[in-house]
C-alpha cells in the first residue's frame, strides 16, 4: 500500500505527463501546419514591384508551334511551375515586363508569347489564312504548350489574352491548372455579337465599326502607331505612361501580319468575315458559353476606360473555386502593366486554390 506522499507524486507525474503530451501535440500540429503553408506559394512571399521598374526581358526565344513560329519571353527556372501570360490589343508582351520577375522569383517558369500578328511571331507559310478568330488564338496556345512540352499551366491574361485564356480553360481544362482573367468571362459568339447595345455602350466600340470599313483598314494601316496610342489613352485615362513605354510595345505593331489579324478579328466578331472550318467545332462549343470549371480569380480595375462587363454578370460562369477583386488606384485597362504586384499576387494565389 503506497503512502500519501507517493500517491500525490504519482498523480503529479501523471498530470505533468498528460500536459506535456498535450503541449507536444499542439506544437506538432503547428509545425505540420507551418510545413503545409510553406509548401504553398503565398502572395506575401513576392517581392514588391512598382509599374515601370523593368525595361526589358532577360530571355527572348522562338519556337515552331503548328502554323506559327512563336516569339516569346521566358523567365524563371526551367523546372518551375509553368505560368503563361497573354497580352491583348493593342499591347504586347511588355505588359508583363514587371510581372515576370515577380513570378520568376517565386519559382515559376514564366512564358509570355507574342500572339499571332504581334512582335516576332510569324506564320510559317505565306499561304496560311491570316485568321484572328477567337478559337484560332486559343489553339495557338495549346500548340505552344505542346511545343514547349508543358502539360498544364496557370494561364492569365487581359483583353484578347483574357478571352484566349478563357477559351483554353473552357475547352481544354486538363491543360489549365488555374486561371486569372481581367474583366472576367469574355467568350463571344456570332449570335451574341449581333445583338445591339444601348447607344452609350455602342459608342465604346467605335473602333470595331471603323475597322468594319475599308477606310478603317486603310486608316489603321497608315496610322497604326497613333491609333494605338490613342487607344492606350482612352482605355487607361489615369495611366501616365511615357513615350519610351509606348515605344517598346509599338515595335510589335510592325509585324507584317498585324493589320490583317486585327481587322479580321473585329470583322469576324460582327459576322463580316469568315473564319476557318477547322475551328467550327470549337466555335459551336463556345457559342453555348460553356462553364469554366478550373480555379479562377477575375480582376477588374477602377479606371478601365475600355468596354468591359460588370463582374456580377459573369460570376456564375465559373463553377470551380472562384474569387473576384477590383484593383483600385486609377488602374486602367492594361492591368498587369499598371498594377504588376496585384496581378502577380493573383497568379500565385489562384495557383494555391
Amino acid at each position: 500500500m503506497e503512502s500519501m506522499p507517493e500517491k500525490i507524486n504519482r498523480q503529479r507525474r501523471r498530470f505533468l505527463g498528460t500536459a506535456l503530451m498535450a503541449i507536444a501535440t499542439t506544437q506538432l500540429a503547428r509545425f505540420g501546419s507551418a510545413i503545409a503553408q510553406s509548401n504553398k506559394t503565398q502572395p506575401a512571399a513576392l517581392s514588391m514591384m512598382k509599374s515601370g521598374t523593368n525595361k526589358s526581358f532577360s530571355s527572348l526565344k522562338q519556337i515552331d508551334a503548328d502554323v506559327l513560329n512563336v516569339g516569346y519571353a521566358e523567365a524563371g527556372p526551367a523546372n518551375g511551375r509553368p505560368v503563361i501570360l497573354l497580352h491583348g490589343w493593342p499591347y504586347d508582351i511588355y505588359s508583363y515586363v514587371d510581372v515576370a520577375p515577380l513570378l520568376a522569383s517565386a519559382g515559376y517558369r514564366v512564358i509570355i508569347p507574342y500572339l499571332r500578328g504581334y512582335g516576332t511571331t510569324r506564320f510559317l507559310s505565306s499561304e496560311t489564312f491570316r485568321n484572328g478568330q477567337q478559337s484560332a488564338l486559343a489553339f495557338d496556345i495549346i500548340a505552344l504548350m505542346d511545343a514547349l512540352k508543358i502539360e498544364k499551366a496557370v494561364i492569365a491574361g487581359y483583353d484578347w489574352g483574357a478571352r484566349t485564356a478563357n477559351i483554353v480553360a473552357a475547352l481544354w481544362p486538363e491543360r489549365c491548372k488555374a486561371l486569372v482573367s481581367v474583366s472576367g468571362y469574355l467568350i463571344g459568339s456570332f449570335k451574341a455579337n449581333r445583338m445591339p447595345l444601348p447607344p452609350q455602350a455602342e459608342l465604346q466600340w467605335w473602333y470595331q465599326f471603323y475597322f468594319a470599313t475599308e477606310r478603317g483598314r486603310a486608316g489603321y494601316e497608315k496610322y497604326r502607331r497613333d491609333f494605338n496610342k490613342l487607344i492606350w489613352r482612352l482605355a487607361s485615362p489615369k495611366w501616365n505612361f511615357d513615350d519610351a513605354t509606348f515605344d517598346r510595345s509599338a515595335t510589335s505593331f510592325n509585324n507584317p501580319d498585324h493589320v490583317d489579324i486585327v481587322i479580321h478579328n473585329y470583322r469576324w466578331r460582327l459576322g463580316l468575315a469568315e473564319g476557318e472550318s477547322k475551328y467550327d467545332e470549337f466555335e459551336k462549343q463556345l457559342a453555348i458559353f460553356p462553364m469554366i470549371t478550373v480555379p479562377t480569380i477575375t480582376l477588374e480595375s477602377d479606371a478601365n476606360g475600355a468596354p468591359h462587363p460588370d463582374p456580377s454578370s459573369y460570376a456564375k460562369k465559373f463553377s470551380g473555386k472562384y474569387s473576384h477583386r477590383t484593383i483600385k488606384g486609377g488602374i486602367g485597362h492594361n492591368l498587369p502593366q499598371e498594377a504588376p504586384q496585384e496581378f502577380a499576387n493573383a497568379v500565385v494565389e489562384v495557383d494555391g486554390y
